[in-house]
């Protein structure tokens, strides 16, 4: 659901505080856990560390994300890859490749020190 009109949009005041009368390039980053707060014009250039449940994440405002919420920009869950037989043989196809590769740089190395020693 959306908010309100009548109630307006909420930006936290702690956080308007925290960036009052500041310069965004020697400020540090601003540790935050308001994931909902919107993102505002006196936010642009600051860096914000958005807590997504383990650790901060440093999310660096710009002009495009203003309207948004700062939780937007912090995802709450890592994806790790699809399983399944196909994934299974990709993976084992890009090995071997990578082995092969380094089989052949080791013999062109070899033979280039085989043809210096002549």
């Amino acid at each position: 659901m959306t908010r309100s009109i009548k109630k307006g949009i909420y930006v936290d005041e702690r956080l308007l505080k925290k960036i009052a009368g500041k310069n965004p390039l020697s400020t540090p980053t601003i540790k935050t856990w308001k994931r909902a707060c919107v993102i505002s014009p006196e936010m642009i250039g600051f860096t914000f560390g958005v807590h997504n449940g383990k650790i901060h994440v440093d999310v660096l405002v710009t002009e495009d994300m203003v309207g948004h919420r700062l939780g937007e920009f912090s995802g709450t869950k890592k994806f790790t890859r699809h399983g399944g037989k196909m994934q299974k043989e990709l993976e084992q196809k890009k090995q071997e490749a990578e082995i092969a590769a380094a089989k052949g740089a080791t013999a062109a190395a070899a033979d280039a020190k085989g043809a210096a020693k002549k």
